[in-house]
């Protein structure tokens, strides 16, 4: 088994394309006016209109009424991420932080108030465990 992608539904497709593009630096690929995919090198987020659900099953996924699930992105200098957030974050959670086992993350909600955490090996065996 492999482990594809997270798929979000949203009401607002676009703006929430718009945000993780601007937070990861990666391009979505559009299949339609309600579907997008940010793919990177270990995995996908999906970014879907309301009007997919039906597909599967109506009622099934509601827009912005996540509560339990931290969609989470490994990068470069999170730091960074964080001056390049600034300003147009909705709700910054916490600011980037030295965490007990060796990632440096930056947690904020996306404007669906999706919880996401960017984070930045720091220490040596948070670094091996992530090496690529």
């Amino acid at each position: 088994m492999d482990f594809v992608s997270i798929r979000i539904i949203t009401g607002d497709v676009a703006r929430l394309v718009d945000f993780y593009e601007r937070a990861t630096g990666v391009g979505a690929q559009w299949s339609t006016e309600d579907f997008a995919e940010l793919r990177t090198a270990s995995a996908v987020l999906a970014i879907a209109g309301t009007r997919t659900v039906p597909l599967f099953a109506p009622g099934a996924a509601r827009p912005a009424d996540n509560h339990s699930v931290i969609v989470e992105f490994l990068v470069d200098d999170v730091d960074h991420v964080h001056r390049n957030l600034a300003g147009s974050t909705h709700d910054l959670v916490q600011a980037p932080t030295t965490m007990p086992w060796g990632n440096r993350s930056l947690l904020l909600r996306d404007p669906d108030g999706n919880l996401v955490n960017f984070f930045t090996p720091v220490t040596p065996a948070a670094i091996a465990k992530f090496a690529r």
